[in-house]
């Protein structure tokens, strides 16, 4: 899906992205985004970028859950997009293939 026909696409957000598109390190991401969310939403987001990652390895929902905390519907949710979204998850669990986290 082009980012032309994105079904949350607007002004807004295109500066919000763009500022995303600005930080230069981790450093500058949790500052950033310490400010900008709380801390159970970027937790949340972290969160579900895990699980979408551990499901790409072929966990279980309940190794998942186990591991994440995340609830079943947060996977279910998850596994969705990760099968029929806009291949966002995809296109970023490629892009950091390498980076380990704790399984």
């Amino acid at each position: 899906m082009s980012s032309l026909e994105s079904k949350i696409k607007s002004k807004e957000l295109d500066l919000f992205f763009k500022a995303i598109l600005e930080l230069e390190d981790l450093d500058e991401c949790y500052k950033f985004f310490e400010d900008v969310a709380t801390i159970n939403e970027v937790k949340a987001l972290a969160q579900r970028l895990h699980v979408a990652k551990l499901l790409k390895n072929k966990k279980t929902y309940s190794e998942i859950a186990e591991i994440t905390g995340a609830s079943t519907a947060t996977i279910s949710r998850v596994n969705r997009c990760l099968n029929y979204g806009s291949d966002g998850y995809n296109l970023i669990l490629e892009k950091i293939k390498d980076e380990n986290i704790d399984e």
